[in-house]
C-alpha cells in the first residue's frame, strides 16, 4: 500500500498526515490526529456515531476515505462549539434529557447541526427523518427531537428580537 500525505483543516487547525491509502477518515481523525469527538460505531455508516462535516457537508467518516478529505475543512464535535462553552444544541440535548450514555451524542449533534443549517425551523417530522441515520440505543429519541425543535425555536427568537424581523 502506498502511503499519501494530507493537508486538512480540522476545527480551524491546518493539519498534516501521512495515511496508507485504505485508511478511513474515522481513524485518521481518532487515531493519527486526536480529535475523538466522532466515535467507531459500527464501521458501515449506519449508526452515525462518526458523523463529521467535510466542507460544510455531513458525512459518516467511517465510510469516507482519509484521502477523500484531502484539502477539506472538517468540523468534527470537538469544534462545533464556540470557547468552552456548548454549542446551544449540545446544551438544548442536555436541558431536554436528550443524552444518556454519549456514546451517538456525538453524530447526533453534528447531524442536528447540518438540518438546522439547512432548515432553521424543522418540524418533529423533519427532525425525526434527518435523524433516521443515526442510532440510539438509550433515549427513544422523543427527547432528541423535543431538543431540536427547541433549539430552532430559540435559536429563530433570538435572531428575530437581535435584528427586529428575520
Amino acid at each position: 500500500m502506498s502511503d499519501h500525505e494530507l493537508e486538512l483543516t480540522v476545527n480551524g487547525t491546518d493539519e498534516r498526515l501521512t495515511v496508507e491509502a485504505r485508511t478511513l477518515l474515522v481513524h485518521a481523525l481518532r487515531d493519527e490526529l486526536g480529535y475523538t469527538g466522532p466515535k467507531v460505531g459500527c464501521e458501515r455508516g449506519k449508526c452515525g456515531a462518526c458523523t463529521v462535516h467535510v466542507d460544510g457537508e455531513p458525512v459518516k467518516s467511517c465510510t469516507t476515505l482519509a484521502v477523500q478529505a484531502d484539502g477539506c475543512e472538517l468540523t468534527t464535535v470537538d469544534g462545533l462549539a464556540d470557547g468552552d462553552g456548548l454549542h446551544p444544541i449540545q446544551r438544548a440535548l442536555h436541558e431536554a434529557h436528550g443524552v444518556q450514555c454519549g456514546f451517538c451524542t456525538p453524530g447526533m449533534v453534528m447531524t442536528i447541526a447540518a438540518l438546522l443549517e439547512e432548515d432553521a425551523t424543522p418540524t418533529e417530522k423533519s427532525v425525526r427523518h434527518a435523524l433516521k441515520g443515526n442510532i440510539c440505543r438509550c433515549t427513544g429519541y422523543q427527547h432528541i427531537v423535543e431538543a431540536v425543535v427547541a433549539v430552532a425555536e430559540t435559536e429563530a427568537g433570538s435572531t428575530t428580537d437581535a435584528g427586529g424581523e428575520t
